[in-house]
This record gives structure tokens, sequence and C-alpha cells, in this order.
């Protein structure tokens, strides 16, 4: 890519912060500028007349790598959605319906499933967008502990906190995610400062996670009974607002302590 590109014409990220200077063009009828010479001295020692070029730090931790976490979890949610609809009986196993009753896996499998197709697709494309955005910026370990980890805490309070908690898909991840990006261009806009990102978009498809479980209408889903249990149905929205605040405040956490950390370190 050219020095002289300040910003990505495809995403909009900030490259640099100034192009290089462009040389100037000798006018007709008039000697060249000659550079001074730099003396003797300073020649031996090693210093160089020459500015140095100015590295922008939000360029240089910026990553070119594919998103392969992003695009694993994307995958992982795709063919859940395939399994679930070939096989209903799955959804069972892997969402949030009622009490744990020592089954902890579905603290992190409930992520992957989804009922409702528009909630599906909303929450996807949001993981898409901010996970790759996260991924550039601080690597695949930070997707998928934001994925996992409030993923995980978010649905647990869920169950500490409802008797009966219904809980299915990433909607908290995608929140904590967008809350992660978003948290240090806020920090900026609130100082007066320079800021890089879209703050519009970010709130547009935040308010779209935290409105899915008041817009989308309730859905059913048949629990198996263990032992002697008879199967009962469970009726609610997928979606938990509850969810999705706590996962938002846990990506906006993270997202101030990155930036404070990246800070100290520049």
């Amino acid at each position: 890519m050219s020095p002289y590109i300040t910003e990505c014409p495809y995403c909009g990220n900030r490259l640099r912060r100034r192009a290089p200077k462009l040389p100037r063009v000798a006018e007709p009828g008039r000697a060249p500028r000659r550079r001074p010479r730099v003396p003797t001295l300073l020649r031996r020692a090693g210093v160089s007349s020459r500015p140095r070029p100015v590295r922008s730090t939000y360029a240089s931790s910026v990553s070119d790598a594919r998103p392969y976490a992003t695009l694993a979890l994307v995958a992982l949610s795709c063919a859940a959605w395939i399994a679930i609809h070939a096989e209903p009986s799955i959804y069972d196993h892997l969402a949030i319906l009622g009490p744990l009753h020592g089954d902890w896996w579905r603290l992190f499998t409930n992520e992957f499933v989804y009922l409702k197709g528009l909630y599906a697709f909303i929450v996807l494309v949001s993981l898409a967008i901010f996970g790759w955005l996260i991924e550039r910026r601080h690597g695949p370990v930070m997707v998928l502990a934001l994925f996992f980890g409030t993923g995980a805490v978010a649905s647990l309070l869920a169950c500490a906190v409802y008797r009966f908690p219904f809980v299915a898909g990433a909607n908290g991840a995608a929140l904590a995610l967008i809350a992660a990006w978003a948290a240090p261009d806020l920090r900026a806009l609130r100082a007066g400062a320079y800021y890089e990102g879209d703050l519009l978009g970010a709130g547009a498809f935040a308010a779209l996670l935290l409105a899915a479980p008041f817009a989308f209408p309730s859905v059913s889903a048949l629990v198996t009974g263990r032992g002697s249990e008879v199967a009962f149905v469970v009726s609610g929205a997928e979606a938990s607002w509850l969810v999705g605040v706590v996962g938002a405040a846990i990506g906006a956490l993270v997202g101030l302590g990155l930036s404070s950390l990246g800070e100290r370190e520049g």
C-alpha cells in the first residue's frame, strides 16, 4: 500500500497519523537546493540528517492476519443452526432451559443455539464485524476470552437470578465485543480527543441487540425429563436482557482496561 494513504479505503481504519512530505520539484531556471552536509564527527557517530518517519501507535497495533477465531465462532453457530433444525432435540441439550442440575457445559454451548432466524442473523452479523475488529486489534485470544467468558458469567448470573432461566444465543457476547471495541473511542470522545471508529454504527448494533428480548416473540421448547421426571415445555424469549446488559458492562470494562494498558506501554 502506498505510504501516502492515511486511511484504509475498505474499512476506514486510520493507518498513519500523517502522510510523508512530498519532495519539492525544482522550479525551471532555479538550481535545486542541496542538502546540508552532515559534519564529519556526526557522520562517524552514525547520526543521519534524514528525518525519521513518524509511526502511528494505532497502526502498529493492528494486525493484517485473518480473523480465524471469529470465523470459527460464526461457523460453529451456523453448523449448530443447521443441526438443530435437522434434529430439534439437540436444542434441549445445548441451551439453558431451567436449572442447570450439574450440566455446566450449557454455560458455553447456549451461545451457539438459536430458534429465531432474525435473532440469529443480528447476533452473528454483530459477532462477525466486531469480533473481526477486536481480533485485528488484540488478537484471537481476546475474542475467545470475551465470547466464552462473558457468556458463561452472564448465563450463570441469569441462573442465579431467575428461578427458571431460559438463555440461548450470544447476544451478551456480541454486546461485550461491541463495548470492548467502542470503549476507547468513547473515552477519547469524552476527553475531546481524536478517535478512530464509527460510534454511530456500533450504537446501532448495540441497540438492536438490547432490543432483541422485547422485539422478538416468545418461543417454546420441550425439555425432556431426567429419570422418572416428566417432560415439560419452556416458554420465553431466547435473548435475555440481563445477559445482554451484563455482557455490555464486562466488555466496556475490558475495553477501558486494554486502552489504559496500551497508553502506559506507549
